[in-house]
């Protein structure tokens, strides 16, 4: 992302994690550090919950723009943002490397407790809530700064690529006359 681009309002700020750019962009690399922090955290709670019963009982769900925890969320990404650009990607950097040392001591069984929780996850379970907001606040992102479903552009791009124009446009167009597969990778 542009720099200039950083200081730019969000997607939708009314229901997007950040009010910038570079907040969402901050809420992003957020997922990383929070990645971290919850593999370093110590385990308090005797419930395990998995992926349904944590989002049942995380406070965001169903909240308005201007509740406290929505507003809490929105403020965490611009603070991870507040140095910019350059800043924000050396942590996130730094931050991959420090995952890459810690995520092979554990497995996808072992039980975290994400620290602004009172209950626990299974560390797959916890990874997935991770996922799941990177895929969604990266099409925030997208939105935000102008480059409108980058996926879905790469993924045609590289179907093309792979495959040739005419087979895409068959399969998009034509049933009758698409190739046996148009995939992508």
């Amino acid at each position: 992302m542009p720099t200039r681009r950083f200081a730019t309002p969000g997607s939708n700020p009314a229901r997007s994690s950040a009010s910038t750019s570079g907040g969402l962009a901050g809420h992003l690399a957020g997922q990383i550090f929070s990645v971290e922090q919850t593999l370093a955290h110590p385990v308090t709670s005797d419930a395990v919950d998995g992926v349904l019963d944590h989002y049942a009982r995380v406070p965001w769900i169903g909240t308005a723009p201007d509740d406290e925890v929505s507003v809490a969320i929105r403020s965490g990404g611009e603070r991870s943002a507040a140095g910019g650009l350059d800043l924000l990607l050396d942590r996130a950097r730094v931050g991959l490397t420090s995952l890459r040392v810690m995520l092979p001591t554990h497995t996808l069984l072992d039980v975290v407790q994400p620290p602004w929780t009172t209950w626990a996850l299974h560390l797959g379970d916890f990874l997935v809530t991770r996922l799941m907001e990177i895929a969604v606040h990266s099409d925030d992102l997208a939105v935000s700064v102008g480059v409108l479903d980058p996926v879905l552009g790469l993924l045609t791009a590289l179907a093309v690529r792979r495959h040739g124009q005419a087979n895409v446009l068959r399969a998009l167009s034509r049933a009758e006359r698409a190739p046996v597969a148009i995939n992508a990778i």
